[in-house]
């Protein structure tokens, strides 16, 4: 029997659409040899390092009472003080803790006149008051200060008490010896010129009118801090500092030399 021309074209495209139909279907090829994955994907670099002393939180704490050695850069005096001038040192020991030096010879510190009295003519002294608000070391780190002055040497009579008080020497002595030196000056000239005791009796009592006048028309000493004055000031609360501030590479110059402290005569 034969086939039909027509029905073995239509075998043949059935057949080919079948062939077409199951390609579509299968799953792709799986490569030969070893897989590889992808990449994994680039992570962001981490920020760059903080400068020094931006990341550190490490502090230093210089106790309340601490003593600290001190040179005075601008001379005091109650004959021109006043209240808000300014006080200028310099630090001329170093403070250490740990085996660290924390506070380096040559910081500089500054503070201010509370008050200043001037010696009375007939009674009181000269005084004034101290206090130190600031403490810059030679790097240029700025802390706030509490501190007062607790001792001074001056090269003279001035006594300082716990509050940073200044008080000059006492006149006394020298009120008693301008009214003795004058009495006795006028009892000798009283007694020349009228030659008798009763012109030295005149003449003493006129001298010491004139040196009891001269006594309550002059001042007593002033109370005085002469530049190069080396004092003792006291923290007198707990000084917190930067660790990373103070890692010298300078560690400061002591003060110059100067001068023993000269009291201009009164």
């Amino acid at each position: 029997m034969k086939t039909s021309p027509i029905r073995v074209a239509l075998a043949t495209a059935l057949l080919g659409a079948s062939l077409v139909l199951l390609s579509t279907n299968l799953p792709a090829q799986q490569q030969e040899g070893p897989q590889r994955s992808a990449p994994p994907p680039i992570a962001p670099a981490p920020p760059p390092a903080m400068a020094q002393g931006g990341g550190s939180n490490e502090k230093i704490f210089v106790p309340a009472g601490t003593r600290i050695g001190v040179v005075l850069e601008n001379g005091i005096s109650t004959r021109g003080a006043k209240p808000g001038d300014s006080v200028y040192l310099q630090t001329s020991f170093p403070i250490t803790q740990n085996n660290r030096i924390v506070i380096p010879v040559g910081s500089y510190l500054r503070g201010e006149i509370i008050d200043s009295k001037r010696p009375g003519k007939i009674k009181g002294k000269g005084e004034f008051r101290l206090r130190l608000n600031t403490l810059i070391f030679p790097n240029g780190y700025t802390v706030n200060l509490n501190a007062a002055p607790r001792s001074a040497d001056s090269g003279g009579k001035e006594t300082m008490d716990s509050e940073g008080k200044v008080t000059g020497p006492s006149d006394k002595g020298k009120d008693v010896g301008t009214v003795v030196s004058t009495t006795a000056t006028g009892a000798g000239i009283g007694a020349i010129a009228s030659r008798s005791a009763k012109g030295a009796g005149i003449g003493g009592g006129i001298g010491a009118a004139a040196g009891l006048a001269a006594v309550l028309l002059s001042r007593g000493p002033e109370a005085e801090l002469p530049r190069g004055s080396t004092m003792d000031i006291v923290l007198e609360r707990e000084l917190s500092l930067d660790a990373s501030q103070i890692q010298f590479t300078n560690l400061g110059q002591a003060p110059g030399m100067v001068q023993p402290p000269q009291h201009p005569p009164q």
